[in-house]
C-alpha cells in the first residue's frame, strides 16, 4: 500500500507541474502583450510606451519565458503566488478567505446529492425493468441533462422574485445556502444514479446474492448487509470526483448566486483580468483535483482488499 501511495503522489507531482506549465503559459498565449495587458490592468487605458516598458522590466517580463517560468515557479514552490495585480492583496491570502465559503456550499450539495442518488440507484436497481426504474433513469437523464445556470434563474425567479421565499444572492445564512445547494445538488445526483444503480446489478448477479438468497436470508439483510457494502466501491469515485469540483468552485453556480467562493474569485479575476489571482486560482483547483483524486485512490484500494497495484 506504502509503495502505491508514493507512486500515486509522484503521479499527483507531474500532474500539477503540468499544470504550473498550462497556467503560466495562459497569459504569454493570450492575445496581446503581457506587459501591456498587465499595466492596463493595474493603471488604466490611457498609458505611455516608456510606461509600459516600465511595466516589463518590474515585473521581470523581458526576461526570456522559461527564467520567468522558473522564478514563477520557485515563489510557488514556497507557497508565493504573488499579489493581485489589482488589490495588491497576496494572491494565496485571498484564496484562503474564500475556501469557508466553498467548503459549505460543496459539503451541503455532495450530502443532497447523495440523499438522492443512492436511494434511487439502489430501488431502481432492485425493481429492474419496472415504471420505477424508468422513472428514476428519466429523471437522472433530465438531471444531466439541465444546465445549472438555467436551473439556478429558474429557482431565482420561482422562490425569490415570484415567492419571495428566500434569498437570491449572498452568502452567511441557512436561507441563503438553500438555492444554490438545491441547484448543484440535483445534478451531481443525477450522474451518481446511474453507476449506483449499475454497481447494484453487478453484485445483485454475484454468486454469494445467489447463495444468500437460497440460505433463506430475507431481501433487507441481503441488501444492506452483503450487496450495498460491495456496491458503493465503484461509486466512491464519482463522489471524490464530485467534491474535487467542488472544493475547486462551482464556477457557475458561485456566480449566479454571488457566492463568495473560489470559483466567483475566479470569475472577478477574470473580468478584472488581474493574471496573478488567475494562475493562483486555476493552480489551486488542480492542485484540489489532483489531491481529491489521490483521496479516492488510495480509499479504494483499503476498502477492496481485492485490487492488486503492485506488480508480482
Amino acid at each position: 500500500m506504502l509503495k502505491y501511495i508514493l507512486k500515486r503522489l509522484l503521479l499527483v507531482f507531474v500532474v500539477v507541474l503540468g499544470v504550473t506549465v498550462v497556467t503560466f503559459s495562459a497569459m504569454h498565449l493570450a492575445p496581446g502583450d503581457p506587459a501591456e495587458m498587465i499595466a492596463v490592468a493595474r493603471y488604466g487605458e490611457d498609458l505611455t510606451q516608456e510606461e509600459i516598458e516600465w511595466v516589463r522590466a518590474t515585473e521581470g517580463l523581458d526576461a526570456p519565458v522559461y527564467i520567468q517560468y522558473l522564478g514563477w515557479l520557485e515563489h510557488v514552490l514556497r507557497l508565493d503566488l504573488g499579489k493581485s495585480l489589482i488589490t495588491y492583496e497576496d494572491v494565496l491570502g485571498e484564496i484562503l478567505t474564500r475556501i469557508p465559503a466553498t467548503l459549505v456550499l460543496a459539503i451541503s450539495s455532495l450530502i443532497l446529492s447523495l440523499l438522492i442518488a443512492l436511494p434511487a440507484g439502489i430501488i431502481s436497481a432492485i425493481r429492474k425493468n419496472t415504471i420505477v426504474d424508468n422513472a428514476c433513469m428519466t429523471g437522472a437523464l433530465l438531471g444531466v441533462s439541465m444546465p445549472n445556470f438555467w436551473l439556478g434563474l429558474l429557482l431565482i425567479w420561482l422562490f425569490a422574485l415570484s415567492l419571495g421565499l428566500l434569498p437570491s444572492f449572498g452568502y452567511g445564512s441557512i436561507k441563503h445556502l438553500i438555492l444554490p445547494t438545491i441547484t448543484l445538488g440535483p445534478s451531481m445526483s443525477a450522474i451518481t444514479t446511474r453507476p449506483t444503480r449499475s454497481s447494484m446489478l453487478d453484485v445483485l448477479n454475484q454468486d454469494y446474492i445467489v447463495t444468500a438468497k437460497a440460505k433463506g436470508l430475507d431481501e433487507r439483510t441481503i441488501l444492506l448487509k452483503h450487496a450495498l457494502k460491495n456496491a458503493m466501491l465503484p461509486v466512491i469515485t464519482f463522489v471524490g470526483l464530485q467534491l474535487g469540483f467542488l472544493l475547486g468552485g462551482a464556477v457557475i453556480v458561485e456566480t449566479i448566486f454571488a457566492w463568495p467562493g473560489i470559483g466567483r474569485l475566479l470569475v472577478d479575476s477574470i473580468y478584472a483580468r488581474d493574471f496573478a489571482l488567475i494562475q493562483g486560482c486555476v493552480l489551486f483547483i488542480a492542485v484540489i483535483f489532483a489531491l481529491a483524486n489521490l483521496a479516492v485512490d488510495v480509499l479504494y484500494a483499503y476498502l477492496d482488499p481485492r485490487i492488486r497495484y503492485e506488480k508480482k
